[in-house]
């Protein structure tokens, strides 16, 4: 790697040329790099939704979720299937393990539903795909003067075709408008004349267009198709109905109009109702972008819509986005002003720090060329890492520089002192540096969400690594050789008077006066240092187990926004909620430092299998400077008396959940209701849960209706009353057409629907009967909603931990499940971000142990030697030391970012051991011993090693401190583990490895020495003989 040097000195033209043209390119790369909150990441989860309308959950369950687990059973990749029946609607999640390839689930899943022939007739499983690109990036709330019917036109009309039109934009979404369908009511004297509603709905079916196939008409191939479709109210009327041996116009037996759905939801912004616009973008798309041109449409589209328009931004991703890139490019600048004030005071020259410096920019312009190039983003994993590199791209210009700058002082020509000085670290720096890049590649082993978010991390500060090298290599040499200043010694003996002169000046700066005498005292105290570096040693295993260590899982991104679910008793009707809506929405709209509440009062079938049927959701936007911990409890407080199961939880955070689930299955439900009770009983006694949730629905009541056998004989049997009776309850779509470019369901109205069972028993079912003479009707109780995990039934209690130590919360949740006393048949398991910690902890665990072998091959490759790796890495343990040490005294726990942090620090620690080991060799080579060589390479290394690591904990100290509060969800943990385990390891690093080097060489030199001995007597004796 050392002809690098000879080679841009050679050609210095094409390498300045060549920086020039990275600089731009990169430029380029920086203006080109979209902007997202994480990297776009496609969860391993297919979920089926099937509307049932009508059905009761346990009907749900046994005709619609049993049949479709079970055909999904087979799906390549499955891990797990789990299940929502509640009233109307099932809903299957297929979780699938991550690297599976979902386009090939999904194809699996609909060719398994499409095979399905078992479910009802009038249900169709609708399959969606998990991917965080379908999360709204800007949500919209719209307000007007208008009727909700006209806003909606209009906003179908003008807005969401301009929207739709901005680049990137995936799909722009319209809720909470009413649905329009036209309605089909028989008039009195046709349902005298015995006609029906089946032969208005079998007339329909037949009005409607049937493909037939194609032709081939020579070079033609024509589409056939048979009848056409209605498209306007005049043509429905005309649609032939069979009345006896006739038919007769549909217009002349019912009443055809266009109306309108009764709602399933009502939406209001503020308290005010209320429309809804989510936009989505596609994989490519830009986040800010997109939301400045949506912020810049809007108002021109007020001005357009007139009547009072006014829309309101509900949640928007890109501020936050912005102040992340904001916060971390700050904390990154500070970090680099530390960094090169650390190179100047080392170095005592402006123009070696200047020369230095330009490393940190050339050297993340180019990883930037390589995220474009490789199509990553910007986001807060990526930037995190580029703020993280700073402290590291500069290592290896540092150590080169150095060299330069001592080998110039000796009075060498300034090309041979710069070939030289880089000749001789270039095999330890690019040994170290690549080292500390392939620490990353664990990260490919590491599965599960915490692989796929951290992947563009690893690679990214990789990239800044080896650029960071090559710079050092190629760029930092000619700007030596130009910017540098040499002496100009006269003859040989002013040459060999001025290398005197450095060389005594190198010993006798205050850190080689501080640190000779410590490692000459170590070297004579080598047993010594090592019994107390043991108990150095035990103290970090101590540390692992204080409970002053805090743990979590990946922490909170910040967001100003917050979520408050209600829910109600089961069977609460739709103005039931609304009613108790309103006063939670009095109750937030009080609070400081709330901005938006967009409020959203139950839903439509697709829906109900979330939220149980009976759910109203509030999206908190707080204002920029409120502390939303500080917000949190304060509703959670002011809301314990407010009607219902409140909930009060963070808001769209990326989608991790910070709560704790507790897994309850078996395989009786009252069983299982009574674990049930008992496990939320006793957590409810457990410190540390801010607030304890529960999916155990109650029972709600429902209506069964039996035939009677009289009535069974007459061929009134439950399935055609139950027909009878949708037509009026459910009203079920019998078509639909298109009117006026609308696609419109068609339903049937038999009359007005009843409002009390009594008015219920006395429908007409049948010709001259009642519904209770035909049938009984009686009111019984059932569970609300059933949830299933491969096919057993469970209940899950979701605690939400009150503070960030999750280690301390799940031992005490687990201590008390212990001690339960459940029914026979019940089995109770800890899930949630309690699993997801334990499972990210084993690998990033088994990933520090594959790291370490990878550094250690690096180095073996490096010295040649299987035994000086190994006292190299004794520096990995005692970087653990300081680490520890500094998330307990700082408080932050230790997370998924720390033991990034940590697999990082493996080859950080390394390098300078690596570095001072390199040159120890060298001299030893040059014909030295063991102790003088240590000591001559300590004090020559001395300066570079202290550089190094002060350049990186002073550009880390602003992240670590969190200066600007945006790097608290990755780079604030992570900094804290790379200064502390740095702070550590460079102190033992200096003392310790040359100690052990010391034991073990002086041993195998004993060795030899022995070796050499014998096999002198043996020659001795032989030439006696």
């Amino acid at each position: 790697m050392g002809s690098l040097a000879s080679f841009s000195l050679r050609n210095r033209a094409f390498v300045a040329l060549a920086t020039v043209i990275v600089a731009i390119f990169g430029g380029v790369a920086l203006g080109s790099l979209k902007l997202e909150l994480i990297p776009n990441l496609q969860f391993p989860l297919v979920g089926v939704v099937a509307p049932y309308a009508g059905a009761s959950p346990e009907a749900v369950e046994q005709e619609v979720t049993v049949p479709i687990e079970e055909a999904v059973a087979g799906v390549d990749g499955l891990d797990s299937v789990s299940s929502t029946s509640s009233s109307g609607a099932a809903t299957v999640l297929v979780s699938l393990d991550y690297g599976t390839d979902l386009d090939r689930a999904v194809q699996q899943v609909e060719s398994a539903m499409v095979g399905l022939r078992t479910l009802p007739e009038s249900v169709d499983p609708v399959v969606f795909a998990g991917d965080i690109s379908q999360v709204p990036i800007v949500q919209l709330s719209i307000t007007s003067d208008r009727s909700p019917s006209e806003l909606a036109d209009e906003l179908e009309q003008v807005a969401v075709p301009e929207f739709s039109d901005i680049e990137g934009v995936r799909e722009v979404q319209l809720s909470g408008a009413p649905t329009n369908r036209v309605e089909i009511t028989l008039k009195p004297q046709a349902a005298a004349e015995g006609v029906t509603g089946q032969q208005v709905s079998d007339a329909l079916k037949a009005a409607q267009m049937v493909p037939a196939g194609s032709l081939d008409d020579g070079d033609r191939a024509l589409s056939v198709q048979v009848g056409t479709t209605p498209t306007s109210l005049a043509e429905l009327k005309q649609v032939p109905v069979k009345v006896g041996e006739g038919t007769r116009p549909l217009g002349t037996l019912a009443q055809v109009k266009v109306g309108q759905a009764a709602p399933t939801s009502y939406a209001r912004t503020n308290g005010d109702p209320s429309l809804s616009l989510a936009v989505t973008k596609t994989p490519d798309g830009n986040t800010v972008d997109i939301s400045h041109a949506v912020n810049e449409l809007i108002p021109e589209l007020e001005e357009k819509m007139g009547d009072g328009t006014e829309f309101s931004v509900a949640f928007d991703q890109a501020p936050f986005i912005e102040k992340s890139v904001e916060d971390l490019t700050t904390e990154g600048g500070l970090g680099l002003i530390f960094a090169i004030f650390v190179i100047l005071v080392f170095l005592h020259s402006l123009r070696s720090t200047i020369v230095t410096a330009i490393s940190i920019p050339l050297s993340l312009l180019v990883t930037l060329i390589g995220l474009w190039v490789g199509g990553y983003s910007l986001n807060i994993l990526t930037l995190g890492a580029l703020t993280v590199a700073i402290g590291r791209v500069v290592d290896d210009s540092i150590v080169v520089i150095e060299n330069i700058k001592r080998h110039l002082a000796y009075g060498e020509g300034k090309i041979q002192a710069i070939v030289t000085a880089v000749r001789e670290v270039a095999g330890a720096i690019t040994s170290s540096t690549i080292a500390t890049a392939a620490v990353f590649l664990p990260i490919g082993v590491v599965g599960g969400q915490v692989g796929e978010l951290f992947r563009p991390f690893a690679i990214t500060v990789s990239l800044a690594l080896l650029a960071s090298l090559l710079v050092a290599l190629t760029i930092i040499p000619v700007l030596a050789y130009w910017f540098l200043k040499e002496p100009q010694p006269a003859d040989e003996a002013e040459a060999a008077e001025l290398r005197a002169k450095a060389e005594e000046s190198d010993d006798r700066t205050w850190l080689r006066r501080a640190y000779d005498p410590v490692l000459r005292w170590s070297l004579r105290k080598p047993w010594l240092v090592v019994t107390m570096a043991f108990v150095i040693l035990l103290g970090t295993v101590g540390l692992a187990f204080t409970p002053y260590l805090k743990t979590n899982f990946l922490g909170d991104t910040g967001q100003n926004t917050l979520s408050i679910n209600q829910e109600l008793e089961a069977g609460a009707s739709l103005a039931r909620q609304d009613a108790a809506a309103r006063e939670v929405e009095k109750i937030v709209d009080g609070v400081d430092g709330v901005e938006t509440v967009l409020t959203t009062v139950g839903g439509d079938p697709l829906m109900a299998a979330f939220t149980g049927g009976s759910g109203t959701s509030f999206s908190v936007t707080l204002s920029d400077d409120a502390d939303a911990t500080e917000v949190t409890d304060e509703l959670r407080t002011k809301l314990e008396d407010a009607d219902g199961d409140i909930q009060v939880g963070g808001g769209q955070g990326g989608g991790f959940s910070s709560a704790i689930d507790v897994v309850v299955t078996a395989t009786e439900q009252q069983n299982l209701l009574e674990a049930a009770d008992q496990v939320q009983s006793a957590l409810e006694k457990v410190d540390g849960i801010g607030e304890l949730t529960s999916d155990a629905s109650p029972a709600q009541p429902i209506l069964s209706v039996a035939a009677r056998p009289q009535a069974q004989a007459a061929g009134l049997t439950s399935p055609v009353i139950g027909g009878l009776l949708a037509q009026t309850l459910f009203q079920p779509p019998v078509g639909r057409v298109s009117i006026d470019n609308e696609q419109m369901d068609v339903v049937l109205l038999a009359g007005p629907k009843p409002t009390s069972v009594k008015q219920l028993e006395q429908l007409p079912v049948g010709p001259g009967g009642t519904l209770g003479q035909v049938a009984e009707v009686e009111e019984r109780k059932v569970a609300a909603s059933i949830t299933r995990q491969d096919g057993d039934r469970t209940v899950t209690i979701s605690a939400d931990p009150s503070s960030d130590d999750l280690r301390t919360l799940t031992a005490d949740i687990t201590t008390v499940l212990d001690d339960l006393d459940l029914p026979e048949g019940t089995d109770v398991t800890i899930g949630g971000v309690a699993e997801d910690q334990a499972e990210a902890f084993a690998q990033l665990g088994l990933a520090l142990v594959v790291a370490i072998a990878i550094v250690y091959m690096v180095m073996v490759g490096t010295f040649n030697s299987l035994v000086q790796p190994l006292i190299l890495l004794v520096s990995v343990p005692f970087a653990a030391t300081g680490a520890l040490l500094l998330l307990v005294v700082t408080g932050v726990p230790l997370g998924v970012a720390s033991l990034i942090g940590a697999l990082m620090l493996i080859g950080v620690v390394v390098t300078n051991a690596i570095v001072l080991i390199d040159l120890v060799n060298q001299r030893r080579n040059a014909g030295d011993g063991i102790v003088e060589a240590l000591t001559e390479g300590g004090g020559k290394r001395l300066r570079p090693i202290v550089m190094t690591a002060l350049a990186t904990i002073l550009a880390l100290t602003p992240m670590g401190l969190g200066v600007t509060g945006g790097s608290a969800f990755i780079s604030q943990p992570l900094a804290i583990v790379v200064i502390g385990g740095l702070l550590s390891s460079t102190v033992l690093t200096l003392v310790l490895v040359p100690v052990l080097y010391l034991l073990v060489e002086r041993r195998r030199e004993r060795r030899a020495e022995r070796r050499s001995k014998k096999q002198a007597a043996k020659q001795a004796e032989a030439a006696t003989a």
